[in-house]
């Protein structure tokens, strides 16, 4: 008799801030942006993500991809600190195309792929944007699928975009894993109906009461294929 704890249907994965790192742009041209590059690089990020809210309740008509919202933040923020350097912008948005996956990324998707569990990603990232990343962070060919936000045209954590992956997989929220670094990204997730996973790389405070929610957190993603994340499991 099989023991085993069943398996969820898959796993999806948040890329931004989950399997690529953000802050790897800036830290490769860190000596060109000068000893605040760690500010400017939060400050890059804090913007993007403000872009797609605004623009998701803005509605449809003000909806323009990720990577040009990642272009604005970057405008805006070289504008705040008086960054004047045009070939730095356009090697930074470059960087951003290209980030490095965290170190522990490729082992935790083969090993999720070994135990028979699909894998995905699900993210704001515009398709070919998303290609570009995975490719040169070597993790394409350890997916199953890449969903982008861009088949419904709104930003998470408009909840069009969780069932982007129900529709995929053709199975229930509750009987899949979701995965993030960003807790209001796990907190969408867990109002959808997804077994929701919490990645707290820096140690934040918890939010949205996802602790007491009992959302499992990680300080990186190599426990994960030994989470309990099936459905039933606890």
């Amino acid at each position: 008799m099989d023991d085993a704890p069943p398996r969820p249907a898959a796993v999806i994965f948040d890329a931004y801030g989950t399997l690529l790192d953000v802050h790897a742009a800036t830290a490769r041209h860190a000596a060109r942006l000068g000893p605040h590059w760690r500010t400017i690089s939060a400050e890059w990020r804090q913007k993007q993500l403000e872009y797609t809210w605004v623009r998701s309740l803005a509605g449809p008509a003000h909806h323009e991809n990720f990577f040009l919202c990642t272009r604005d933040a970057l405008d805006y923020v070289f504008a705040r600190h008086g960054i004047a350097d045009a070939a730095l912008r356009e090697d930074l948005l470059r960087a951003y195309r290209r980030l490095d996956a965290y170190p522990e990324v490729p082992a935790v998707l083969r090993a999720l792929r070994a135990a028979g569990v699909p894998v995905a990603i699900l993210s704001n990232g515009a398709p070919g944007m998303l290609a570009e990343a995975c490719e040169a962070a070597g993790i394409a060919a350890l997916l199953d699928a890449v969903l982008s936000v861009e088949e419904v045209g709104v930003f998470k954590p408009d909840p069009r975009v969780y069932r982007l992956a129900v529709r995929h997989f053709g199975a229930e929220p509750e009987e899949m894993a979701f995965v993030s670094a960003n807790p209001w990204d796990a907190q969408a997730a867990l109002a959808n109906g997804f077994r929701a996973v919490r990645v707290n790389r820096a140690d934040d405070p918890d939010e949205y009461a996802l602790r007491g929610a009992g959302v499992p957190e990680l300080r990186d993603l190599a426990p994960l294929p030994g989470l309990p994340l099936g459905p039933g499991t606890t």
